[in-house]
């Protein structure tokens, strides 16, 4: 019988685990190896590791995994996983990644599709190769979005997503059917960089909506956009975009009106108001500011 060992970190993992249980395909699941993520407010390691526990599923972390000790039959899943996984060499590897591929190969797609205003977010279903998202479809789930959004509204709406295909694979699995896969249009590809904590400091000279889809997608479970004024750190999880106005000397960061103690800030192209700022490292809210001549910058 043919089994699936599971990669799995983060929200989307776990959900996957619960899935299978839910349709009692857990029969199939031949081990989990978990990852962790500091960077994150909450990387459901803990929770993974309970539930794989309860369902007497072997686990591990993967800082201790180093065994590929299984023969031809079992499939390896990796479900929001960030490294590389060690195959013999005729495994087969099924990657679940967080874009319509071969839209946003690579890292952090979720996010910067929404940064970029994507009408359309999903997930593809993929055989892995040693070139990282470029291997053959096996199938795509995805859904409309509309603006605004935030990063975690956007993350339980392709959870289903996930769960979708993780189903479709594993009841591929049970029924002994074969998992097919189509080759990606090469002449179709983009790609998205690596995020690190420099790409939570706001620009202020972009357009104001621009900047709003920006904190959107970088809050929880991320940390939160940043800005600084007077070597304070601020990360800012909740804006809204104001109309207009004409402005004579427009200096993108500074604040121009005060909204019962809610600065507005000048963008390059429209104006944006916190609604919701915390002293970074503190978690203390940083609002009302104390005072109206503020410069928000890097």
């Amino acid at each position: 019988m043919k089994k699936v060992r599971l990669f799995i970190m983060s929200e989307k993992g776990l959900e996957a685990l619960k899935v299978i249980i839910k349709n009692n395909l857990h029969s199939f699941v031949d081990f989990v190896v978990y990852g962790e993520d500091k960077s994150v407010v909450n990387d459901y390691s803990r929770e993974i590791c309970q539930i794989s526990e309860e369902h007497n599923f072997r686990y591990v972390n993967r800082k201790s995994y180093s065994d590929v000790d299984c023969d031809g039959s079992t499939i390896f899943m990796a479900i929001s996983w960030r490294w590389l996984i060690p195959t013999n060499k005729n495994q087969k590897l099924i990657v679940l990644h967080d874009s319509l591929l071969p839209k946003y190969r690579g890292f952090a797609p979720l996010v910067n599709a929404l940064i970029n205003g994507e009408n359309e977010i999903g997930v593809t279903a993929l055989f892995a190769t040693s070139q990282f998202d470029r291997g053959d479809i096996i199938r795509q789930s995805k859904l409309e979005v509309n603006y605004p959004i935030k990063i975690s509204e956007a993350i339980q709406m392709i959870t289903k997503c996930y769960n979708e295909l993780v189903l479709f694979v594993f009841q591929s699995i049970k029924d002994r059917e074969e998992i097919k896969a189509i080759k990606q249009n090469e002449s179709e590809a983009t790609y998205s960089l690596w995020r690190d904590e420099k790409d939570y400091i706001i620009d202020w000279s972009l357009d104001s909506k621009r900047i709003k889809r920006m904190v959107d997608a970088v809050g929880f479970p991320y940390k939160g956009a940043l800005t600084c004024f007077d070597d304070k750190k601020l990360r800012i999880t909740d804006v809204e975009t104001l109309d207009d106005v004409v402005i004579e000397n427009r200096t993108p960061g500074k604040v121009i009106f005060n909204i019962d103690g809610m600065p507005v800030v000048v963008c390059g192209k429209g104006l944006l108001q916190i609604n919701q700022a915390n002293f970074d490292g503190l978690g203390a809210t940083a609002l009302p500011l104390e005072k109206f001549r503020i410069r928000f910058g890097k």
